[in-house]
């Protein structure tokens, strides 16, 4: 029996989702007997998972109104060369996840052209946590045949909207594994026994190297010299970034060494097991980081323009911008926005975690509230189980 199914994602999350999808999606077809072919709008990690890549979307992404310009016509263009390819290859589904301003015009525009191919939403926009008009839900809902929520008020939120809804749980549950022991880990990278590490991990879009790097790294030297043991690690989640990583260090005089793409995976246990504490952008990267028990602040700025517009005419409002935040409804983590985003504050902020037990405490608990709103192992393949029997 052959299968095909498209996928729509882009941005790093939405390829790395997209990837565990993917796999899942393959073995579940193995049980059925199924030659599946799937083809997508990714990146490199659905590529490695078997996915036909139409167009690398992993780098046209961003965040904003003035930062989104440069890549609205290309994305026009990719969109309209992924309908006529689905047009012509007639998949048994669309799965779209995420990549909220794409995807609802993919889906939108599918519906109206044939109507017969199911389409799922994975992950949906996180409208239930903030949003700017209505229509964007309404559309979502009217196209979708289901949306797979990871979120308990996600899922909610869509079904008093009339939307045809599962809750499968949050995918960072199948990911998060026992991590090594500070020994081994020390071991592999090479540290001394008093040294730990300060985690940044700063961006995937190209703006937030120019917005959100420089200020953590001017905080991550203050807290070098407050406490020389604290190594400043660095994993890229771009090719395109490490060199830049690399000369911010060097500009910014902090001693600290730069994981490429091609060693994140491998490293990644053994950097968690030895970090103190990360200083991180807001995104999925914050649920990770809070599921294996590390201490985090989370900062993000945009351009002037683009918080003006965002503030003053669109009146976009949103109390917390971490998920971990959103999730339990109060500031577990701290979190420095805009002008607030100064090194200042963090490292003030940073300094009572890392020498206050209580501050401590307080994100541990909220950590395993958080942990109460994820669901049970096996997201992923309840999601690929559920597609597979659809298209049978």
């Amino acid at each position: 029996m052959n299968k095909k199914i498209y996928i729509s994602t882009g941005e790093v999350s939405g390829d790395l989702h997209g990837g565990l999808l993917s796999k899942a999606l393959f073995a579940e077809a193995k049980k059925h007997s199924i030659d599946l072919e799937i083809t997508g709008l990714g990146g490199e990690r659905m590529h490695k998972a078997g996915v036909k890549i139409l167009k690398d979307t992993t780098s046209i992404s961003a965040i904003g109104i003035w930062e989104v310009l440069p890549h609205i016509f290309p994305m026009i263009k990719i969109q309209k060369k992924f309908l006529q390819s689905l047009e012509r290859n007639r998949p048994n589904c669309l799965i779209l996840i995420d990549y909220m301003g794409p995807n609802i015009k993919i889906g939108r525009k599918l519906k109206r052209i044939n109507p017969k191919i199911p389409i799922y939403y994975y992950i949906a926009p996180q409208e239930w946590a903030w949003r700017v008009g209505n229509n964007t839900t309404i559309d979502l809902v009217r196209f979708s045949d289901k949306i797979f929520a990871i979120f308990k008020q996600e899922a909610s939120f869509y079904k008093r909207k009339g939307g045809n809804v599962l809750w499968i749980g949050h995918p960072m549950i199948d990911l998060t594994k026992k991590l090594p022991s500070k020994r081994d880990a020390r071991s592999i990278l090479k540290l001394r026994a008093n040294q730990n590490i300060l985690l940044i991990m700063p961006a995937s879009r190209p703006q937030e190297l120019r917005y959100i790097l420089p200020t953590f790294l001017k905080a991550a030297k203050k807290l070098q010299q407050k406490y020389p043991s604290l190594v400043v690690y660095i994993p890229s989640c771009r090719k395109a970034f490490d060199e830049k990583f690399r000369k911010a260090l060097k500009k910014h005089q902090v001693y600290g060494k730069v994981i490429s793409k091609s060693n994140n995976s491998e490293l990644k246990p053994y950097i968690y097991s030895l970090t103190s504490m990360a200083l991180c952008k807001s995104g999925t990267v914050n649920m990770e980081l809070a599921l294996y028990g590390i201490p985090q602040i989370v900062g993000y700025k945009v351009s002037r323009v683009t918080a003006f517009i965002a503030r003053r005419i669109l009146k976009f409002k949103v109390r917390f911008i971490s998920p971990v935040n959103l999730l339990v409804k109060q500031f577990v983590i701290p979190e420095f926005v805009q002008q607030n985003f100064v090194e200042k504050k963090i490292f003030s902020k940073a300094c009572r975690i890392l020498e206050g037990k209580s501050a401590k405490i307080k994100i541990k608990k909220g950590y395993a509230l958080l942990k109460k709103e994820l669901g049970e192992e096996g997201v992923v393949e309840r999601a690929a189980k559920e597609i597979i029997n659809s298209i049978i």
